[in-house]
C-alpha cells in the first residue's frame, strides 16, 4: 500500500478524517496518514487501543516513535500517560498495549538503521522555552540528531511563524488550528 508516499509532493491530512482501519490485533485500530508497504511498513498513523488490548511481543526492525494523545499506553518498560514521547530505536522490542485504552501518534520504520537512541519523556508539566529564532513560539525539544529534530511547539495566538524546511517538514497539530498561506488547517 502506498498512501501519501511521494515525499517530493506536499500532503495535508486532517488526522480525524481518515476512517479507522482494524489492525490484525483485536481492539487496535489505525487512521493511516502515510504508508509505504504492507502490514510491516514505513508508516505514520494515529493508533487507538481499546481497553485491555495489546499486541504480541515484537521487534521494531526500523524503529518506532510515538506521542500519547489520550489514555495510557503501556509496555514492559512502563506506563506512558498523555503527553509521553517515546523513541524505540531499530532492533528494540516490547509488548505494547493499554489496560484503560489510549490513542497515540506513531511513526514506524523512519530511523537511521544505525540509531540506537532510546528516549522516554513525560512532557506534561514540562516548561517550554522561547525559540531563539522565532518570536511568539516556545519549544520543548524531544530529540535531535544530524538529520532530524523532534519537538513540541506552542505558538501564541495570531503569531506569524516561519519555519525554514529545506529538507521537508512534518507537523501534527494537537490543539486549535493555523492558517498557511490562506489555507486553514
Amino acid at each position: 500500500m502506498n498512501l501519501n508516499a511521494d515525499f517530493s509532493r506536499r500532503a495535508v491530512v486532517h488526522a480525524g478524517e481518515p476512517d479507522w482501519v482494524a489492525s490484525p490485533t483485536p481492539g487496535v485500530h489505525r487512521r493511516m496518514l502515510d504508508r509505504i508497504g504492507g502490514e510491516v511498513a514505513r508508516a505514520t498513523s494515529i493508533v487507538r487501543y481499546a481497553p485491555a488490548s495489546h499486541f504480541s511481543p515484537h521487534i521494531h526492525g526500523g524503529g518506532e516513535e510515538f506521542l500519547v494523545l489520550e489514555g495510557t499506553f503501556q509496555d514492559e518498560h512502563g506506563d506512558y500517560p498523555v503527553g509521553s514521547y517515546v523513541r524505540n530505536p531499530p532492533t528494540s522490542s516490547h509488548t505494547p498495549g493499554s489496560s484503560v485504552g489510549c490513542t497515540i501518534f506513531v511513526k514506524l520504520w523512519q530511523f537511521d538503521l544505525a540509531d540506537r537512541t532510546t528516549v522516554r519523556i513525560a512532557t506534561s508539566g514540562q516548561a517550554f522555552a522561547p525559540a531563539n529564532d522565532r518570536s511568539s513560539v516556545s519549544i520543548l525539544p524531544l530529540f535531535q540528531d544530524a538529520v532530524e529534530q523532534v519537538r513540541l511547539e506552542e505558538w501564541a495566538p495570531q503569531a506569524r511563524v516561519n519555519i525554514p524546511a529545506p529538507a521537508g517538514l512534518e507537523l501534527l497539530v494537537l490543539a486549535r488550528s493555523f492558517d498557511e498561506q490562506g489555507a486553514f488547517h
